[in-house]
């Protein structure tokens, strides 16, 4: 949207919080009220024993960040995007300071849904994501690094090694991506860290393709205490 054009939108679409639809000083932004429910981490969370170098995450897995997910993920609502995504954008900006990374930019890499939910669902939600950030200017952006090969349930009722063994050998990187990859650093990009099942396998491809470090950058994560 141009600067020019905005007042004639605003005009025929005066801005609304897409949470709860009260009115807003601008487009896609949320209004006070809704914005005041979210909560933000405390600090950059890397758990112990993990293999990626840390979780850089815009907000904290609630009520109101969940209302959000659930209306840009199944409800459709992409005109979300670009609000999570330059907020998680934001985020991976001040982290990268407190961390003092330097030298070349980082690829930028969604975690893949299989081709079938892709059909379904009309699109990938982390890709959508993974622009955003790219275009903030927090990296290189590689949609299709990585493949979902075969198709997995949901997780959510299974356990950690139920989930692990379900994830076995379902993402890899695309054979054409692997030059890419190998001696780069990497944020893996989702929209939701819970259990980490499917980021952790997304990391292991990632590592094993030669990625130098992989760090994972969500719109929203879990609150588990020890992660900050």
């Amino acid at each position: 949207m141009t600067e020019g054009l905005r007042p004639l939108v605003d005009l025929v679409y005066p801005p609304r919080c897409p949470s709860c639809g009260a009115a807003t000083a601008s487009q896609g932004s949320l209004c006070s009220d809704c914005w005041s429910e979210l909560e933000f981490p405390r600090a950059y969370a890397t758990p112990e024993g993990a293999r990626h170098s840390g979780i850089i995450a815009a907000t904290i897995y609630n009520d109101m960040s969940r209302a959000l997910v659930l209306k840009f993920k199944h409800g459709g609502k992409i005109a979300l995007a670009p609000l999570l995504g330059t907020m998680l954008a934001s985020r991976i900006h001040s982290e990268q300071d407190e961390q003092g990374d330097v030298g070349e930019q980082p690829l930028i890499v969604p975690v893949p849904l299989h081709r079938t939910r892709i059909w379904q669902r009309g699109f990938n939600q982390s890709a959508l994501l993974a622009r955003e950030v790219a275009k903030a200017g927090k990296g290189e952006l590689i949609l299709d690094a990585l493949i979902r090969q075969k198709r997995t349930p949901s997780l959510g009722n299974l356990s950690a090694e139920k989930r692990k063994a379900v994830l076995a050998g379902a993402i890899a990187v695309r054979a054409k991506a692997r030059p890419l990859i190998k001696a780069r650093r990497v944020i893996l990009i989702d929209d939701v860290l819970t259990s980490g099942a499917t980021s952790d396998a997304c990391v292991e491809a990632l590592l094993e393709a030669g990625a130098t470090s992989v760090q994972i950058g969500c719109f929203a994560r879990a609150d588990h205490g020890a992660l900050g």
